[in-house]
């Protein structure tokens, strides 16, 4: 299974790319991962957020394959615990999910019209993140829930 992680503008702060390339680099030992960055829309502060958000979206679609399983992440999405996401992940390899990704909105979210037409949403938690450090959070997450699956000792319970 392919795994893709699609965000909206450049990681800023050193911190935040350390961390991210970190685990990007583990994710690589259990699964297909890429992390794709898409550069901000020019002059998106004299656009209007909707239209902004839908610049966003045909960006996003250019990654989106024909046999993907899209994930959003939204605040109104399924919270999950580190197990049962785990578990979530371990159906989809076994359902022989080709391609999944998941998809980190930019600075206003996701446009409407693929939050209405992803396969499924998640929310991180009922806290607000910034739409940079959850690209940090949510990889972490996905390399515990593979370690988690794995049953080795990163994950303690």
């Amino acid at each position: 299974m392919k795994v893709k992680l699609i965000t909206i503008g450049k990681t800023n702060g050193d911190w935040l790319i350390k961390g991210i390339k970190e685990y990007q680099n583990r994710l690589t030992h259990y699964t297909s991962f890429e992390f794709i960055e898409i550069p901000d829309i020019k002059n998106k502060g004299n656009i209007p957020i909707e239209k902004l958000k839908e610049a966003e979206l045909t960006e996003i679609e250019k990654y989106l394959d024909k046999d993907s399983f899209v994930i959003c992440l939204d605040e109104n999405g399924k919270e999950y615990s580190s197990e049962d996401f785990s578990t979530f992940i371990e159906k989809k390899m076994v359902s022989g999910t080709k391609h999944l990704i998941f998809v980190v909105g930019g600075a206003f979210g996701i446009s409407d019209y693929l939050l209405n037409h992803c396969n499924d949403k998640i929310a991180l938690s009922l806290m607000t993140f910034s739409h940079q450090m959850v690209r940090l959070i949510f990889m972490e997450q996905l390399y515990r829930s593979f370690t988690i699956l794995k049953n080795e000792k990163y994950h303690h319970k």
